[in-house]
């Protein structure tokens, strides 16, 4: 990235529009011409930045964004994005009236707010949310009858889309779960079909969309396959020599200080590291506000001139220490690579331009969710979408 693009930033993130596209297209490829695709933009994009991520997958054609709440699809609407959008998280009563005049189709999943929605008297697009084993948002089996009937005599309801969520479909190996589910959404197809109603029925996320063809139905909703991360170790064993997928963001901050320390120094708080060998140490600027687990104290590593660096000492609010000591000659300034593959102008001589610290990698040094430390990274950090 041209470094006039980030002058006077400590730290910023870099977000790969040619991946994003591949990505994508990965997915427009896996299902028919005429499935639907369903772009998550959730929760900051999963930590991308969900404006500019919609505006790229607008650019892609895609045919539904998918917003967790009415401030996120609010805001896209603001921002000029045209395309149909979903709000799968809920919805309080308030919005429903502002949803109806922004042309955003709102989740029903319960009675109580069924009765809401009917109540505004607003003509408004729904999406029926059914709980086919998830046990989360949704409508249970049982409530068949009772949900049409109700709609039956709504004046004011559209029903555009049926659905649900799919809990184990990131394993290959649960497919009995997986297709039980399928089986029992069918049954709510089916009646509403013999209904009347014509919905578009939709219960693949991204691990269902790679590994159940028969959940894609009329539309996929695929959310952390755009940004390049698997859904499961499972999936990718299972599908990494016939699909790839592309991380579409780096994670970089600079050098703040270089020092030397004598073998038996203390760093951090606590003294929680003591140096066995005389060591060139870099603290760089960023620290667990801005999203980096403070679990990853004396355990995570950097990218410095393309090699590893390991994390010395506590994890600060602001601040991290680094081992330089075989990485070259280090300066004030120098770029560090916190996600990410290195950028190629900041190797130096010995440095390798193949070294990479992936999300899935520093999530499996947490035993934790690569999802969780996407979103979790600071949104007042600046994205640059190159």
């Amino acid at each position: 990235m041209n470094k006039n693009l980030r002058k006077g930033l400590r730290t910023w993130i870099e977000i790969d529009k040619k991946a994003i596209k591949h990505n994508f297209n990965v997915f427009r490829k896996l299902v028919d011409k005429d499935c639907k695709i369903l772009s998550v933009v959730k929760s900051n994009a999963y930590g991308h930045n969900f404006i500019e991520f919609a505006q790229e997958q607008e650019k892609l054609n895609t045919d539904f964004l998918g917003v967790d709440s009415m401030q996120e699809a609010l805001a896209l609407r603001r921002e000029g994005l045209k395309k149909p959008i979903l709000v799968l998280g809920y919805t309080v009563p308030e919005r429903i009236n502002e949803a109806a005049k922004k042309n955003i189709s709102i989740t029903i999943s319960n009675f109580e707010f069924l009765s809401a929605v009917i109540k505004s008297g607003v003509k408004i697009k729904v999406h029926i949310k059914v709980d086919t084993g998830m046990n989360r948002h949704g409508f249970l089996e049982n409530d068949i009858k009772k949900v049409l009937k109700i709609l039956k005599e709504s004046g004011n309801i559209i029903v555009e889309g049926l659905y649900t969520h799919l809990s184990t479909a990131k394993d290959p190996k649960l497919t009995t779960y997986t297709n039980s589910q399928i089986e029992k959404f069918n049954k709510w197809r089916d009646a509403f079909i013999n209904a009347g109603y014509s919905p578009i029925c939709h219960a693949s996320a991204t691990g269902g969309a790679l590994l159940f063809k028969n959940a894609n139905f009329d539309m996929i909703r695929v959310g952390i396959g755009l940004y390049g991360i698997w859904p499961s170790k499972e999936s990718y064993l299972y599908l990494k020599n016939k699909i790839s997928l592309k991380p579409v963001l780096s994670w970089r901050t600079i050098v703040a200080e270089v020092k030397k320390i004598p073998k038996g120094s203390k760093v951090g708080y606590d003294g929680t590291n003591i140096v066995k060998k005389d060591t060139i140490l870099a603290v760089v600027p960023i620290g667990y506000w801005h999203g980096y687990p403070r679990a990853l104290s004396n355990l995570g590593y950097f990218l410095v001139n393309g090699k590893k660096a390991n994390i010395l000492g506590r994890v600060c609010m602001d601040i991290i220490m680094i081992d330089v000591t075989y990485a070259g000659k280090i300066k004030v300034g120098d770029e560090v690579t916190i996600i990410g593959k290195p950028a190629r102008t900041t190797i130096q001589s010995g440095g390798s331009k193949n070294a990479e610290i992936t999300a899935d990698e520093i999530s499996k040094l947490l035993n934790g969710s690569t999802y969780e430390l996407l979103t979790r990274i600071n949104p007042l950090i600046k994205r640059f979408y190159i």
